[in-house]
């Protein structure tokens, strides 16, 4: 490390540019999972630069990072072919009174890269497009009610989602009863609650593939269910988009949804993404058609040439260069390195590594194998000291096997306080301080 992380980790400069954040920005963060209550108390890095797979926080210390920028950034930071692209669009020009011709270029870049949508429309962000597919399918069925996968932790910023959430402050209670769930992966389930609200449902929307793989038939199942019931299938992709395949889940499990939606990984870092489908329904928001228009998506920055040039370079890096294999083989060299460690410390049952190799998530669970915060802490602690900034283990392609070497001995480190904690039934004396806290709380 450039700086050592010592045993007791101090952060004087973050903190006092978290106090800064907080001053001027509510929840000192523009994204709530970045927040300093995601962190143990004082041990918040606030980032200085990232360089592939490291990035130096503001005191001088360097970690490798894991789940850079919520996912986004899958290439690792500053990747040469996506900085080249954005750099020769800058000197030309951003944003113009008419499309440019980098819109029609990556519009046949992306729809070559995801040939299963026949159409596409970008945006600046996952919420955006999400929004943008429910109101088209809306529109298209004529239905108000939207079914959401309970098992799947956010869809959009918008009220259709959030007021479903603990959070639902501010949204008016007619919006969320609009908004009914469906359990992942029961597809009995999910056609009770279609009979149920029969011809009331516009659409399913889920994410295809997450922590668990999709049972089988489960996915083509509910295309037949959506098609049965006249509903609109939407597969958000906005994590398995490209590292599941460069097509995404329905590229990998070979089942096509009426819509989805893509963004994250799309442009490593860059604000790119994207509603893709069939022609026939994106159709409904354009101009060549003689039905009942449907304003779908209108972004001022939505085409900017730069961000519009890094997707170009991100998809075609993937394709030539083979990223979503190289994701899964480090995803799993990591994956086996942590649970033998942790089998190895007596703790394989507490620290749990969970989901598809290029996706990795970690649970750590108390005395009773229940899900706790307060040994996510410790965890947390004992990482972070050993220049590991790992909210999960969300691998990028920049990462090397040194890299996960190093990840595997402090996990190994940990797991040895961890044990200690699970021995003494009380994980306190290793917090250093108040528990992290989740994401979504009614209260701060």
């Amino acid at each position: 490390m450039a700086t050592e992380n010592t045993e007791e980790l101090r952060l004087p400069r973050s903190r006092q540019a978290n106090e800064r954040l907080h001053a001027m920005i509510p929840g000192g963060a523009h994204t709530y999972a970045k927040g300093d209550d995601q962190y143990p108390e004082d041990l918040a890095p606030v980032i200085s630069h990232g360089r592939g797979a490291h990035v130096w926080d503001v005191d001088g210390n360097r970690y490798i990072e894991y789940g850079s920028g919520l996912r986004s950034v899958s290439l690792g930071h500053a990747h040469p072919r996506v900085i080249e692209a954005v750099r020769r669009e800058l000197d030309r020009g951003s944003n113009f009174v008419r499309p440019s011709i980098m819109e029609v270029e990556a519009a046949e870049r992306f729809l070559a890269t995801v040939p299963t949508a026949d159409m596409v429309k970008f945006a600046k962000n996952g919420s955006d497009v999400t929004t943008a597919a429910v109101r088209l399918a809306r529109a298209v069925t004529g239905r108000a009610r939207v079914a959401i996968c309970a098992d799947h932790p956010f869809f959009s910023v918008d009220d259709w989602f959030i007021g479903t959430t603990p959070m639902p402050a501010g949204i008016p209670a007619a919006t969320t009863e609009l908004t009914v769930v469906f359990p992942y992966g029961d597809l009995a389930a999910t056609e009770e609650l279609l009979t149920r609200y029969q011809d009331e449902i516009a659409c399913l929307i889920l994410e295809p593939a997450t922590h668990t793989e999709p049972p089988p038939g489960y996915l083509a199942g509910l295309r037949e269910l959506a098609d049965r019931h006249g509903c609109v299938l939407i597969f958000d992709e906005m994590i398995t988009g490209l590292r599941w395949s460069e097509a995404g889940a329905q590229g990998l499990y070979g089942v096509v949804p009426d819509l989805s939606t893509f963004g994250k990984a799309l442009g490593n870092g860059f604000a790119v993404s994207a509603l893709a489908g069939r022609r026939d329904l994106m159709e409904r928001g354009g101009l060549r058609h003689s039905g009942e228009r449907v304003f779908l998506l209108s972004t001022t920055h939505g085409a900017e040439t730069h961000c519009l040039a890094a997707a170009m370079a991100v998809q075609t890096t993937y394709v030539e260069e083979g990223i979503t294999a190289r994701l899964h083989a480090l995803g799993e060299r990591l994956a086996a390195g942590v649970r033998d460690v942790a089998a190895g410390m007596g703790v394989g049952d507490h620290i749990v590594v969970r989901g598809r190799a290029s996706n990795l998530v970690f649970a750590t669970l108390d005395e009773n194998r229940q899900p706790s915060q307060q040994y996510r802490t410790l965890f947390l602690r004992r990482l972070l000291a050993g220049g590991v900034l790992a909210p999960s283990f969300v691998v990028s392609s920049a990462l090397d096997d040194a890299d996960i070497d190093h990840t595997v001995d402090v996990v190994a480190q940990a797991c040895a306080v961890y044990r200690k904690a699970l021995d003494a039934a009380d994980p306190t004396p290793w917090l250093g301080g108040r528990p992290v806290k989740p994401v979504f709380r009614p209260l701060a």
